[in-house]
């Protein structure tokens, strides 16, 4: 208030200064006539100088500019003392505000918490790469027409996918013609659906066309010729099926009695591994009313407004008794699996050790242990979360250990009305198409067990841009879960670090497909290999966009 009053008192002064002016220009003017002659004309250049811009002044400052010049000031006055009564006001209801401290020139910023929640959200960043399938300049398609192949696909739906994706390169490889796959009856979920009742039928012979030449069936006068049948080598290379070839001298079908890990995930040629993918990404699109529904429930989650993690638990009764795995069931519960898995005979291995299988890493997270690990990322309760499964064994027993920790869980059921899932009940190969369209489709995709399902959708959101896939690596939080039911450790900030920093590499960026484990030799490293199917870079994903019309 003192400084604004001395900045009023000064302006009057200079005012008052203006009013006397006239006669210090006068009195400049009357010295400049008694300057001596005998001075230099440089002195009197100047003092002529001096009297014109007297003489100036005194005729620009009469009365009415003065007078305005005084109206102007009392005016600026009145305004300074108003600003400063408002502000001090102002300054005084602030005072009693408890956000005071926050300035309102500039943006509040973003809470630590709220940053890091749209941390787990965003997909990592992806540096440029896109799909790039397109075959090279060298490749040719499709030549001949009077040699077929037949397949039996054998496993669950993604197991299928993978193999019929192989059989149409071999099929290329070989010069064959391929006839429709036919899909596993016979296994656990005893799903009597045909090729079209899970596939586009029709867009899956279109696409391909280029390729190879697809057939829904053989020739009625082959139907009974000579067949070769072959249970092609897993994980085999070109120069294999080269050798195969040899067999159209005596046959004109061959029978391949199983399609999966029928080729090698690495050191194929270029234009081969980008046909797996253009047969995987392209041309397996699932049936029309498979496609409605699936797309039907991604709009409903969305309409929501929120974003939801679609959760691949993989704690269901066969995959339990296949891998062995009893942690956290009760002894019949567990003596019911160990029974199962005897009795089916295509499982060779019968007799395995749990606890083994959990310190190695090999068994699926339980409910409650993927419940710790969400939380413990950073993931609120109200996440909604999208259960991409069959049926949870144990049902709510088990079940309630996650959900206790994020209520929020969504089902089929709870999202599609009774007379929408009719068409797919006992159909369980169906139902799995529909949670695959909605796991890819999800903001974050989590799996419980690196199967099947788990690794295709990994593979096919990198492939549409590396979307965010957060792999848990069991074997390391199965000493922190041990840590947990012990006591030595318990919920909080240090367990959610420790679980965070193990999972900061494992978030689905790009990277180029692993090999084998070191130290394995032999066919037995193929096995160790990363699936292609589960990451299709580099082969199928390129990183420069300027290549992107040539690829």
């Amino acid at each position: 208030m003192g400084r604004r009053l001395v900045t009023h008192n000064n302006m009057v002064k200079r005012c008052a200064h203006l009013v006397h002016s006239k006669r210090m220009h006068k009195r400049v003017y009357h010295q400049y006539r008694s300057v001596n002659n005998k001075e230099s004309k440089h002195n009197r250049v100047e003092m002529v100088n001096r009297g014109m811009m007297a003489r100036f002044h005194t005729r620009k400052l009469s009365l009415r500019i003065i007078t305005f010049y005084t109206i102007f000031t009392f005016a600026f006055s009145v305004s300074i003392f108003f600003i400063y009564v408002r502000t001090f006001i102002a300054d005084e209801d602030q005072s009693h505000d408890p956000f005071s401290h926050q300035s309102r020139s500039h943006k509040v910023p973003d809470s630590p918490r709220y940053k890091y929640n749209e941390q787990l959200w965003d997909s990592p960043y992806s540096h440029g790469f896109h799909p790039c399938v397109k075959p090279t300049a060298k490749y040719k398609g499709v030549q001949q027409f009077d040699r077929y192949m037949s397949v039996r696909s054998n496993g669950g739906l993604n197991q299928m996918r993978t193999g019929i994706a192989d059989m149409v390169a071999v099929a290329h490889i070989m010069n064959a013609t391929l006839v429709i796959p036919q899909l596993d009856k016979r296994s656990f979920w005893q799903d009597s659906s045909v090729f079209s009742d899970i596939f586009d039928e029709f867009h899956f012979i279109e696409s391909l066309k280029g390729d190879i030449r697809i057939v829904q069936e053989l020739p009625k006068n082959l139907e009974a010729a000579p067949r070769a049948r072959k249970h092609f080598t897993s994980w085999a290379g070109v120069g294999y099926y080269e050798e195969m070839t040899k067999l159209w001298n005596e046959y004109q079908v061959i029978h391949v009695a199983k399609s999966d890990s029928r080729l090698a995930n690495n050191d194929l040629p270029l234009d081969i591994q980008r046909l797996r993918c253009r047969a995987m990404y392209h041309a397996l699109r699932f049936s029309p009313p498979i496609e409605n529904l699936g797309k039907r429930l991604v709009d409903r989650l969305r309409s929501r407004g929120e974003r939801y993690i679609a959760l691949h638990l993989r704690y269901e009764k066969d995959m339990l008794s296949f891998t062995g795995c009893a942690y956290g069931l009760t002894d019949a519960e567990s003596e019911e699996l160990r029974i199962l898995r005897e009795t089916t005979n295509y499982w060779k291995v019968k007799k395995i050790n749990s606890t083994e299988q959990r310190i190695g890493g090999f068994c699926p997270l339980t409910p409650k242990e993927v419940g710790i690990f969400l939380q413990a990322l950073g993931f609120p309760p109200s996440t909604p979360i999208y259960i991409a499964a069959g049926e949870i064994y144990g049902g709510n027993t088990h079940l309630s250990e996650l959900s206790s920790r994020f209520p929020n869980l969504i089902f089929k059921e709870s999202l599609a009305t009774p007379e929408e899932l009719k068409a797919f009940n006992n159909h369980a190969s169906q139902n799995a198409a529909v949670d695959y369209i909605i796991s890819v489709e999800s903001d974050v995709f989590v799996p419980s067990y690196s199967g099947n399902m788990a690794r295709a959708v990994e593979g096919h959101r990198r492939f549409l841009g590396h979307r965010k896939t957060i792999d848990p690596d069991r074997k390391g939080l199965v000493g922190i879960f041990d840590k947990l039911e012990t006591g030595r450790l318990v919920e909080g900030m240090a367990l959610s670090q420790m679980v965070q920093r193990m999972h900061k590499n494992r978030q689905g960026a790009p990277r180029k497909r692993q090999g084998p484990l070191p130290g394995v030799k032999g066919r037995a490293r193929f096995r160790t290999e990363e699936s292609f199917y589960e990451n299709p870079y580099p082969e199928c994903i390129c990183g420069s966009r300027s290549k992107l019309e040539r690829t």
